[in-house]
């Protein structure tokens, strides 16, 4: 039996991506938070317009930290199929592109809130929720 009064969940995974239909083309960011049981605590997605795919990698991560961040989640799994934002964070390629230093500043900024954050690329299956909320996000804005 479940506890009335259940402490809030304090770790989670974020699955996380972004995606252009072109390049640039339009383009959504999607973000999907799971807790360490496998339930879903929460989806979010936002059309950019017309972006880079990196853009939107990029928009998906700082959507996602927001999101934990607003539910009082402090450590956190990150998972993504952007080899390159994950290895723009981990100091292994620089953020040379104007568009996307902004992000990388702000996702930092977020990233230092946390009290644990592992990040780590996954490959595109192992994404699949993330995707389909990019997808749906596309399709919703035709």
């Amino acid at each position: 039996m479940e506890p009335l009064f259940a402490a809030p969940v304090a770790e989670a995974t974020l699955f996380t991506d972004g995606g252009s239909r072109g390049n640039p083309g339009p383009a959504a960011s999607g973000a999907v938070l799971v807790s360490p049981r496998g339930d879903i605590l929460q989806e979010v997605g936002s059309f950019l317009g017309t972006a880079t795919n990196n853009v939107a990698e990029w928009t998906a991560l700082e959507l996602g930290l927001q999101a934990a961040l607003d539910r009082g989640l402090r450590r956190l799994a990150v998972r993504m199929d952007s080899e390159l934002v994950v290895k723009q964070l981990s100091g292994e390629y620089r953020v040379k592109h104007p568009d996307l230093q902004p992000l990388y500043r702000r996702v930092t900024a977020l990233l230092r809130k946390f009290e644990h954050v592992d990040v780590r690329h996954v490959r595109r299956k192992e994404n699949a929720l993330a995707d389909a909320v990019v997808n749906k996000v596309l399709d919703a804005a035709r």
